[in-house]
């Protein structure tokens, strides 16, 4: 087995450049997962790994192997290459400050709108225009994941969604989530050829959103605490819709938004 005990390593420095560079994600296509269960979940949702790198004093190869024998079909997986590596060249690494000396190579997928499929004729999908804080996005995401939607969509992305901010914020659910991304008006076609409706989560010509019946096909659309939805939406909208607020401010956190209207869809569907 290859052991790498230098910082200064070659491919140690890539894989620096590939942890701190968005540019570099899209470039090689590939990208970084730290921690067991994250790694445990990209290979649960179909993404194939390229290298592990472990330091055996935090994660052994016996762990190793029964974290890969578990979780691959090895018919659909080429081989892992595996790595131990120092505790200088972990700490290095390593983006967490709570670690379990273990961290994965991946490749990325293209989220793209063409790839997304539904199991229903009525899907619930979450939409997030612009978020810009990789915390919002993760978040966003697990709210995803504990209601199963099917899609989440990111319009006008700022950031990719292999950021290690974000795997790390939404606990590994941006790799249970089927995921898309692309611009306003690609998804407004999307959603209208799919013949899905749209819900935006914008004040004016609203409704409150527990008068709205969300058990058709749904699109819920939820935009920045200080921006909102572009006006876009509003022309394109089924509904536009709003959470009343009952206190002094007029805004709520975005990820909280997207739990509160996701959850009333779900409860009207009776949670199937």
């Amino acid at each position: 087995m290859k052991q790498i005990t230098s910082t200064q390593n070659s491919y140690i420095k890539s894989l620096l450049q590939l942890r701190d560079k968005s540019r570099e994600r899209k470039k090689t296509s590939t990208f970084l997962i730290e921690g067991v269960r994250e790694i445990a979940l990209a290979i649960k949702g179909g993404y194939t790994l390229e290298t592990i790198l472990f330091y055996p004093e935090l994660c052994s190869k016996e762990q190793i192997n029964e974290l890969t024998h578990k979780h691959i079909n090895t018919s659909t997986h080429r081989q892992i290459n595996f790595i131990e590596v120092s505790k200088e060249v972990y700490q290095k690494l390593a983006y967490r400050e709570t670690t379990e000396g273990v961290i994965a190579v991946a490749n990325s997928k293209k989220n793209e709108l063409n790839n997304l499929s539904f199991q229903t004729k009525t899907p619930l999908i979450l939409i997030a225009e612009a978020p810009e804080k990789p915390g919002n996005i993760g978040a966003i995401l697990r709210t995803a994941d504990a209601a199963n939607v099917d899609a989440v969509i990111i319009a006008n992305p700022k950031t990719d969604l292999y950021n290690p901010n974000i795997i790390r914020s939404s606990v590994g659910c941006v790799f249970t989530n089927q995921i898309a991304t692309g611009t306003t008006s690609q998804i407004i076609t999307f959603l209208k050829e799919k013949n899905i409706n749209i819900y935006a989560a914008i004040l004016q010509s609203a409704i409150a959103y527990h008068k709205q019946d969300f058990t058709q096909a749904s699109a819920i659309v939820v935009g920045t605490e200080a921006t909102g939805l572009s006006e876009e939406w509003r022309i394109n909208a089924t509904q536009n819709i709003i959470i009343p607020m009952q206190g002094e401010i007029d805004s709520m956190n975005v990820s909280v938004a997207a739990g509160i209207l996701i959850f009333e869809a779900k409860r009207q569907r009776n949670f199937e």
